[in-house]
């Protein structure tokens, strides 16, 4: 039998810059991360492609058009195409608060337009066939919690600004449901807003990694679903939680990350407190990859979902080590290529 032709299989390029600078380890650059995806191997399979930030220094977001078919073609030079795409939408890349002032709340929506002119391009010169555009509400919980409602309106208001953008470049928006995202920092917060945003082109985000979080409650002890004393070895009400925790989220879902997680938190770099990324081998992870990978591959019914064309590892606040041995991604690929066996389809 042959191989499955999808979802394609990606490597993320953000962990490059993700939690890295200031009083972290240094950034890694775009050529680097390209080099460790192009190379890794698992026998006669490699990666497909890759989901890129649109940030300095690996993507300028107001790179010219040269500027842009020009990263595009290095990309492809290493037979690699392009799926998803990361919109710097928080203040510290120029973006702002999406429950701001009228002028941060401007300053976001410009970003998602910035964004989708950037994958637009890479769509037109035909290196990116498939994905979204990915974005946060770039604002904090603790913010967000001194008005729940009205913030969540605010941030809902600001989203369908964006998703009216994004139609007219034919896009999709997905929302990154990640703890430290004020609004969106809990399922049940991120199904609320989806429901406020009321868009045709928003969906859900989903890692492994942080929806795992979700259902330990941080940041939102209404939403937790396991108690705090959990015993992991126990694998029973972990599953039954995840499988809450999608069924209210996978209606949603049109991106979707390969993750592990070792149910603890950290933050580094710039970026806030959130989940803790593991490697895929890590004995101290919490998830079967492969077996956890079906509540958002499957139905509840046990069918493929087919919601997206690719799938992509993401493993963020690695040290710079752990991110340079080529071993690391050939392991991830050993993983992600298990996954689309297992779920794949022609």
């Amino acid at each position: 039998m042959s191989e499955p032709q999808y979802p394609k299989l990606h490597n993320a390029m953000w962990p490059g810059l993700v939690g890295k600078g200031g009083d972290a380890e240094p950034a890694i650059d775009l050529d680097t991360m390209l080099r460790l995806t192009a190379d890794a191997r698992v026998g006669d399979r490699r990666f497909d492609g890759v989901d890129l930030f649109l940030a300095d220094p690996h993507i300028p977001i107001d790179a010219s058009n040269d500027e842009i078919d020009a990263i595009g073609q290095k990309i492809s030079g290493h037979g690699l195409v392009i799926g998803s795409v990361v919109a710097p939408v928080w203040p510290f890349t120029g973006g702002g608060s999406a429950m701001g002032t009228q002028e941060e709340r401007d300053r976001f929506v410009e970003m998602i337009r910035k964004a989708c002119r950037i994958a637009g391009r890479f769509r037109q010169t035909g290196l990116r066939p498939y994905g979204v555009i990915r974005m946060d509400s770039a604002a904090s919980v603790e913010e967000w919690s001194k008005d729940p409602a009205g913030n969540t309106a605010l941030i809902a208001d600001t989203f369908r600004k964006a998703c009216d953008v994004a139609a007219t470049f034919d896009e999709k928006l997905a929302i990154e449901g990640e703890i430290c995202w004020g609004g969106m920092h809990s399922w049940k917060s991120a199904v609320e807003l989806l429901e406020a945003v009321d868009r045709p082109n928003i969906g859900f985000q989903a890692d492994m990694a942080h929806t795992l979080l979700y259902t330990m409650g941080y940041n939102a002890p209404e939403a937790r679903l396991l108690p705090k004393d959990y015993d992991w070895s126990d694998r029973g009400p972990m599953r039954e939680a995840l499988a809450k925790v999608s069924a209210a989220l996978r209606p949603w879902t049109i991106d979707f990350h390969v993750a592990q997680n070792d149910a603890t938190v950290k933050g580094s770099g710039d970026h806030d407190v959130t989940g803790r990324h593991c490697q895929v081998n890590d004995p101290n992870g919490k998830l079967d990859v492969v077996r956890d990978a079906a509540f958002w591959l499957r139905d509840e019914k046990g069918n493929l979902t087919k919601a997206f064309r690719h799938i992509c590892w993401d493993g963020c606040m690695f040290p710079n080590d752990v991110m340079l041995r080529q071993q690391t991604w050939n392991d991830v690929l050993a993983t992600m290529i298990k996954v689309q066996r297992e779920y794949g389809w022609n």
